[in-house]
């Protein structure tokens, strides 16, 4: 068995090494790679790998773009820093992914799913729902304005967050609705380009983001363009994804 790492973090790539040889230890990594170009010009030259194992984020921008180059028939497990709205679609398509740290158990269960299908993917298909579930994000929110319903473009949303059991959205003019969906939900529902869920109580607008200052026990401290009376942190166990997403490293 032929396994191809596309990787651009040595530390990831050797981890994953490791991990297969513990797995499975007839099967032979035939190359790692860290680029969208090396993989491309690799795929041309060589027989497709039974089993590619992918990092989304690559040196040189997402790895989609790998697809949109040339086609890639071997199977892939996907791997992130994220778990959000995009990665969704690989569910509907059967292809399975790993969040970073990728764990022994975890890429386990993912070879044991891939053996046991065996069936090719149709990438194109793949990224028309990517790129559509996109697309579709919602623009608007109908929120309660007194005893009337108002919509609010997405655009107009400095952030989401969770007050005494009830989910309120924040615009940029310093206006304050309620909201009847859960932050889970919204996190579905919006573009991942655009907000980020820092913590468990907060979903922020990209362009509603001022200064920001290192804090206690690896947590961030946002100070937000629009005045309220929240405090704002990145949980420590998302800092590093958040950092990735500021970069415009998201899924899509």
């Amino acid at each position: 068995m032929k396994i191809l790492i596309i990787e651009d973090e040595q530390a990831a790539a050797r981890r994953l090494s490791r991990l297969i040889a513990e797995l499975l230890p007839d099967a032979e990594i035939i190359d790692q790679l860290e680029t969208i170009s090396d993989t491309v010009k690799w795929l041309m030259l060589n027989q497709q790998p039974n089993l590619i194992l992918m990092d989304i984020h690559l040196a040189d921008g997402s790895c989609f773009e790998i697809f949109k180059q040339i086609k890639v028939t071997a199977p892939v497990i996907f791997i992130t820093a994220y778990d959000q709205y995009a990665i969704q679609a690989f569910k509907v398509n059967s292809i399975d992914y790993l969040l970073k740290p990728v764990k022994k158990e975890e890429l386990q269960l993912s070879l044991q799913k891939w053996k046991a299908s065996h069936k090719e993917v149709d990438f194109s298909a793949l990224m028309e729902q990517m790129i559509q579930k996109t697309k579709d994000a919602p623009q608007r929110f109908v929120v309660k304005y007194g005893q009337f319903l108002k919509a609010i473009d997405s655009s107009e949303i400095a952030l989401f967050y969770a007050e005494d059991k009830t989910i309120n959205i924040l615009t940029f003019d310093k206006q304050t609705y309620p909201i009847d969906f859960s932050l889970d939900k919204i996190q579905e529902m919006l573009d991942s380009r655009t907000f980020f869920r820092i913590s468990r109580g907060i979903i922020i607008n990209y362009k509603a983001i001022g200064q920001m200052f290192t804090h206690f026990k690896g947590r961030i401290k946002i100070e937000s363009i629009v005045p309220s009376h929240l405090e704002i942190y990145v949980s420590a166990d998302r800092a590093s994804a958040f950092k990735l997403w500021l970069s415009g490293k998201s899924e899509i």
